[in-house]
């Protein structure tokens, strides 16, 4: 589903993201993680066309997406949440997740313009669906109300509708449980593993919440300084003598 060959991110003199090589097979859901400053967003970046890597190439379902623009790679099939949370202040719900099912909703300007019968049409489909996925997240009683004003963890949940709203087949997740409380943080884990099951996705996603992460990927990727210093299940990252340095250091 997704690979990167030898991804590398440099910033002047300052190199972000070292010799990067990731696989992730379809259905999966794989961890990428590591202490502040690790480049790990600078990764989700160069995946997601926001910077185009200084060397090597991302490939998504076999095809180069190196050089691509952010709405074409979604347009391919990749979305994405952010750190912090870039929900759409003015609008509510329904209208944010609107916003995201008009990609697919392929009508001409003009038929936009001056309201055709195909354009009305497709506006019934996006409406419809995008009530369906909030339903689907229990968020459906909130539909007219404004997005900003939900509580912190259903405005986690509404981005990540969002993102689903394009009908991507590859989910990138940049820490959802950052701000959540304990019970909101498990919460999340059930959800990311439902949305994977009912909406056939491919999930990557980076957090630093040790429970979360360990608890719903099957696999993770460890970055220190731009560098991998490991890969494996959970288990594994959790004795590995260099992650415990990383996170930890020595005497």
């Amino acid at each position: 589903m997704l690979r990167t060959d030898s991804v590398t991110m440099r910033f002047g003199g300052l190199t972000a993201v070292n010799d990067l090589n990731i696989e992730i097979q379809k259905n999966e859901i794989v961890g990428l993680i590591g202490p502040n400053g690790a480049g790990k967003t600078t990764a989700f970046n160069t995946i997601t066309g926001v910077y185009r890597p200084t060397e090597g190439c991302v490939y998504f379902k076999g095809k180069a997406m190196t050089g691509a623009k952010p709405h074409a790679i979604t347009e391919a099939g990749i979305a994405r949440t952010f750190q912090n949370i870039r929900l759409f202040k003015d609008m509510n719900v329904l209208e944010n997740i609107l916003v995201a099912c008009h990609l697919r909703m392929g009508t001409g300007l003009f038929a936009n313009i001056l309201h055709l019968p195909g354009y009305l049409r497709k506006e019934k489909e996006s409406r419809d669906f995008a009530m369906s996925l909030l339903e689907s997240v229990g968020l459906a009683d909130l539909a007219a109300e404004s997005a900003v004003s939900l509580p912190y963890g259903k405005q986690r949940r509404l981005e990540i509708v969002r993102a689903l709203a394009t009908r991507p087949s590859l989910l990138l997740l940049d820490e959802p449980a950052a701000g959540m409380n304990p019970q909101e943080s498990l919460e999340l884990m059930d959800f990311i593993s439902q949305i994977r099951d009912q909406y056939d996705l491919t999930i990557l996603l980076i957090e630093h919440h040790m429970q979360v992460v360990m608890g719903v990927c099957s696999r993770m990727y460890v970055l220190d300084y731009g560098v991998t210093i490991a890969h494996g299940n959970p288990q594994e990252i959790q004795n590995d003598p260099k992650v415990i340095e990383a996170y930890l250091g020595v005497d």
